[in-house]
């Protein structure tokens, strides 16, 4: 097997960890070392399409120059929107050419995570203009740019963006909250503390919606007891706040009561009941799920049936991001990053909101290995982000040099490096799969069009939905109709 694929791969992956933590014992700088392997996974992934590897680099260089030059402007004419309009359409340019390009056949800036690149650009120009960001260098701006926690099979999933949607949502508002909290609020922000959460509950989060009303719910309080030992700080907004978060959020729960659930090999039994005849299943869900906020849930899953590795491994795996929590969460309390920020810890605690919503909520399948499926990636992202956070935040809080200090530095970094590691392989390896990806959405294209003229048969073998339901084609029908008459998806394309 070839260096850069199977389960080799990721064990030379490890292995490439051992020079970091040499380097963090020895309290130097990891930046040298990151960007090595950051040029490493460009080149893994886009060395088999070197046109969409030359469209990166000059999207890279476009960003690069386009971040310092409105750098420098803001710090020299301030907060001037029009500028700020200006810097956000050039930022867009690419993805437009790209999308336009496509639209008749061609390639023009088209690669493979433009979309996911153009959102951190226009991210790092927003903070610009918020003064949150007052000089970037050029190496931590590439850095920041060129790799992060894509989930792959959201992006490609039907109802993928509007998960992404409800995400940002989340985390605007965790922002929104945390500045106004800490005094740094905005002219319009404690009107949008009390509008978001109606739109983001009602309107895109749907399921998720769970968590995040517990998080707003846990961080009023916080807010509340905070502004108690601040006298003659008025604590009525965080009321309002909650209850403006607790009214969606159970009008979302009496709606979805009349929804008619429908689990497909799903056992019936009870929590309390297999909490008493297997309690050490939840123990192994849990750890697994864990496990797949380090590499991707369906290639833990493929190396586990192929015996490459074995369960043991993968407890580890779960193990190693629970000490990440337990860390992260010790850091908040041990530096005090609270009496800051709200924001680790709301990251924190939307991250293992999700674990237990996935596990509350999937135990039913019986199967441990459930918790691990990608879809649920985009939810434990917000724990990975709590923890990265939280250890940038804590970097330079260790004051006197010493064994604590250096094994700190040395498992925060080696984590991350873990964290790049897993991330890169899994980029590596849906990459390997977009031209099967793009096949098959080609194939069940057409025959959506023509789905009237096909019989069920058909659809059930070649539409991803319950194919082992004898009236898994009828659905698929039913649904293709919905979308014929509405005019929407491919049937919009033909009016």
């Amino acid at each position: 097997m070839s260096f850069f694929s199977g389960y080799q791969f990721f064990v030379y992956l490890i292995i490439l960890l051992i020079p970091a933590a040499v380097i963090g014992l020895q309290g130097k700088s990891l930046r040298m070392y990151r960007m090595i392997l950051t040029a490493l996974f460009i080149y893994v992934i886009y060395r088999d399409t070197p046109e969409q590897l030359a469209y990166l680099l000059v999207y890279a260089v476009g960003a690069v120059c386009l971040v310092k030059a409105y750098t420098l402007v803001r710090a020299k004419y301030g907060k001037d929107r029009r500028l700020y309009a200006l810097a956000a359409a050039l930022s867009v340019v690419p993805l437009v050419l790209s999308k336009w390009s496509g639209l008749y056949g061609g390639t023009l800036f088209s690669f493979l995570g433009i979309s996911y690149i153009f959102f951190r650009v226009i991210q790092v120009i927003v903070e610009i203009y918020d003064g949150v960001i007052t000089e970037i260098s050029t190496a931590q701006f590439l850095m920041f740019l060129l790799f992060g926690l894509n989930k792959w099979e959201m992006m490609t999933n039907g109802t993928g963006w509007a998960h992404f949607l409800a995400f940002a949502g989340f985390y605007g508002y965790y922002r929104i909250f945390d500045r106004v909290l800490y005094g740094k609020g905005k002219k319009c922000d404690s009107w949008l503390l009390l509008t978001m959460p109606a739109v983001i509950t009602l309107g895109v989060a749907g399921p998720y919606c769970a968590v995040y009303s517990v998080v707003v719910f846990l961080s009023c309080g916080a807010a509340w007891l905070k502004n108690r030992q601040e006298k003659g700080r008025n604590g009525k907004l965080w009321g309002l706040v909650f209850v403006c978060t607790l009214i969606p959020l159970l009008l979302y729960m009496w709606s979805n009561s009349y929804a008619v659930e429908d689990h497909a090999g799903a056992v019936d039994v009870g929590l309390a009941e297999l909490l008493l005849t297997a309690p050490g299943f939840f123990a192994r869900f849990v750890l697994k799920s864990l496990a797949s906020m380090l590499v991707g849930g369906e290639t833990i899953t493929g190396w586990i049936e192929s015996g490459k590795i074995h369960d043991s491994m993968v407890y580890g795996m779960g193990l190693t991001a629970a000490a990440g929590y337990l860390a992260a969460f010790w850091l908040n309390f041990r530096f005090h990053l609270y009496k800051r920020t709200l924001l680790p810890l709301m990251l924190l605690f939307s991250g293992v909101g999700n674990h237990g919503i996935v596990l509350i909520s999937r135990f039913i399948f019986v199967n441990e290995n459930y918790g691990m499926s990608s879809r649920y990636a985009l939810q434990y992202q917000a724990g990975i982000l709590g923890i990265i956070l939280t250890f940038a935040m804590t970097w330079r809080e260790w004051k006197k040099n010493g064994w604590e200090k250096r094994f700190f530095k040395t498992a925060a970094a080696v984590f991350c490096l873990i964290l790049f590691a897993g991330h890169g392989y899994t980029d590596y390896v849906e990459a390997k799969k977009a031209p099967d990806r793009e096949a098959y959405g080609r194939r069940i294209e057409a025959i959506a069009v023509q789905f009237e003229a096909v019989e069920d048969d058909v659809l059930r073998e070649n539409f991803d939905y319950r194919r082992s339901r004898p009236d898994s084609g009828a659905k698929v029908r039913s649904a293709l109709t919905i979308l014929k008459d509405n005019g929407w998806n491919v049937f919009g394309r033909q009016q």
